[in-house]
């Protein structure tokens, strides 16, 4: 649930800025290189086993795709020790963009099947 640790684990996350108790800044690289700037907030979290935020908008590079985006970790203890991550996304589309929601959800399903893999990593 600390944002410091999205650089481990969360796709495409260069750093995080401007960390407070329920918000954070994402500075994200795109496969050209360059950076966009995304502000999140915290919008649930129960310790150990879920955590949730979603991303500002207003004002973002994002506003004209996104009417809004939310993310959310669930933890569930599993066997001998294991613990079973789940991760979830809702999107809404806006406008025209709309017509394009196959795409977004491949891309979305593609970014948390990485994000799987990289909490995978940094745990091991």
């Amino acid at each position: 649930s600390d944002p410091y640790h999205l650089t481990r684990w969360w796709p495409a996350t260069a750093r995080i800025e401007d960390v407070t108790e329920d918000a954070w800044t994402s500075v994200l690289k795109t496969p050209r290189g360059a950076t966009v700037r995304a502000d999140f907030t915290r919008t649930e979290r129960v310790l150990r086993r879920r955590v949730a935020w979603r991303q500002e908008l207003e004002e973002s590079p994002f506003e004209r795709v996104f009417a809004s985006a939310e993310t959310a970790v669930e933890l569930a203890p599993e066997g001998d020790g294991e613990t079973r991550v789940s991760l979830t996304t809702r999107e809404q589309l806006r406008g025209r963009y709309r017509l394009g929601g196959w795409i977004v959800r491949r891309a979305a399903r593609r970014r948390l099947d990485e994000a799987l893999a990289g909490i995978a990593g940094a745990v091991e």
